[in-house]
């Protein structure tokens, strides 16, 4: 199983939803660097559950620990290592998925992989696994801000049918998208994506959305052609995270449908640096960040453990139906966006870290 993302800025992941507990040890992290428990609670605070109706009900505090790596509140230069203790499994509404697969989860591939699996809340594959992810995540965040002003921030775009409107993205703050309980800035678009997530938790079903990224001041000619490009490892990132199904990076798929008049962005020079008058390659170019902002957008699925009943299969190989148990959130990309800005950033602190050795400048 590969739970390490990372080549220089590392970080490893381990845990399970309903084990003792989750985190992750974060490798590669240069001394000196300032941080505390508070700063990294806050951002798992963002993706917590038990948040209301718009997330699962399952009550975790998440409270995280630094067992090492940090000293008098300063990084040491050695692993950090971070855990989360669970405290609100409910096991037992997880007996009969021992023996039926879910439809569209991935309680399948995990026994045809490995023969066996941990069926309580999912185990691996749950998106609790994604807390250790967030806890290095805040101090990648911490980094970038300190070597460049770098901010990083992801909001929800779309929920069902219901979108977003326009955004001024160079005056968008975290503050705005944290106002709205699904996390949308927009917040006549907000309403009506609480609406869809508690109709389809009524209905006992879930539903989908979208999930845009923005990094503010991000450093230049990061990335590692041909296989290590900022995109390929953007795109990489987004899609390790559970329930992500969709990635694109600038204007994207629309790009398609567009002549190269009209989507090569043209460039100028301030007298200090180079920049683009327009941004359809969403800050990256041969796989190396250009200094625009990067902008990407993600598809992410709907939840797919829901209380309505479906056809599906055993273990034994037998037929039948499941309506499945437990605790679950109706819509998963409510809580995304902080997954997604921590991912995003250990992508750019290893690569800011690789760039290091490229240049003396």
């Amino acid at each position: 199983m590969a739970s390490t993302f990372g080549k220089i800025f590392s970080v490893t992941t381990w845990g399970e939803s309903h084990g003792p507990a989750v985190g992750s040890v974060l490798d590669g992290c240069p001394a000196g660097l300032e941080i505390t428990e508070e700063e990294i609670q806050a951002e798992l605070n963002r993706r917590r559950p038990g948040q209301g109706k718009m997330t699962t009900a399952r009550d975790e505090k998440d409270q995280v620990k630094i067992l090492s790596g940090v000293f008098e509140g300063k990084t040491t230069g050695t692993p950090i290592s971070f855990a989360v203790f669970n405290e609100d499994q409910r096991s037992h509404d997880y007996a009969e998925i021992q023996k039926w697969y879910r439809p569209g989860h991935a309680d399948l591939c995990y026994d045809l992989k490995y023969g066996f699996r941990d069926y309580r809340g999912g185990g691996r594959s749950s998106a609790r696994e994604t807390i250790g992810r967030v806890a290095a995540g805040a101090v990648a965040k911490k980094l970038l801000k300190q070597v460049n002003g770098t901010e990083i921030i992801a909001w929800v775009n779309s929920i069902g049918e219901v979108d977003c409107g326009p955004l001024d993205l160079n005056s968008l703050t975290l503050e705005q998208i944290e106002k709205s309980p699904v996390r949308c800035p927009d917040l006549d678009a907000s309403a009506k994506m609480e609406q869809a997530v508690l109709d389809a938790r009524t209905n006992g079903d879930s539903i989908g959305g979208t999930v845009c990224l923005l990094v503010k001041n991000p450093p230049v000619a990061l990335g590692e052609p041909v296989f290590d490009r900022l995109d390929a490892l953007l795109a990489q990132a987004m899609l390790s995270i559970p329930a992500c199904k969709g990635f694109e990076i600038g204007s994207g798929f629309a790009s398609a449908r567009m002549h190269g008049s009209k989507h090569n962005d043209e460039l100028y020079f301030d007298g200090h640096a180079y920049h683009t008058r327009t941004n359809n390659a969403g800050g990256s170019l041969g796989g190396i960040s250009n200094g625009e902002p990067i902008y990407c957008r993600m598809a992410f699925k709907p939840t797919a453990t829901i209380s309505q009943e479906q056809k599906t299969a055993g273990r034994g190989g037998e037929n039948g139906t499941l309506a499945a148990r437990g605790r679950h959130d109706p819509c998963v990309a409510v809580r995304a966006p902080v997954i997604v800005e921590s991912m995003a950033a250990l992508v750019l602190a290893d690569l800011f870290l690789q760039q290091k050795r490229n240049s003396l400048e």
